[in-house]
């Protein structure tokens, strides 16, 4: 997945934080982590919505809410089952995947990311 300029402008301050967050204590109440749910939600959504999302999870993670596993859920319509360019990908091997789409209900999808993949 090749990622836009203008993702990038999001993605970079969020790069930035998990950086410098690395140097302090774990306190995020979430799995995946506030800023690694960020990052999958620019990653995977179109900007305002993930900022939305992003904003929200942040505001979710003090005291008065439990924490526990929140992954990013995103609308997505899955394309048609044997595409030419797809089958071929998976034939010659050249299949990468970043993110795993779990079915929530008929077009939500959770993100899982896939860390064996990089």
């Amino acid at each position: 997945m090749k990622i836009s300029s203008g993702r990038k402008f999001w993605l970079a301050p969020i790069t930035g934080y998990q950086y410098l967050s690395k140097m302090l204590p774990g306190s995020c109440r979430y799995y995946p982590t506030c800023s690694e749910y960020a990052k999958w939600s620019f990653e995977t959504s179109p900007p305002h919505k993930a900022l939305a999302n992003s904003t929200l999870r942040i505001l979710r993670c003090n005291q008065l809410f439990p924490g526990g596993i929140d992954y990013p859920v995103v609308r997505y319509q899955p394309p048609p089952a044997l595409q030419l360019t797809s089958y071929l990908n998976i034939l010659s091997g050249k299949i990468s995947i970043k993110y795993w789409f779990v079915p929530k209900s008929d077009v939500y999808y959770y993100v899982i990311k896939d860390y064996h993949a990089y």
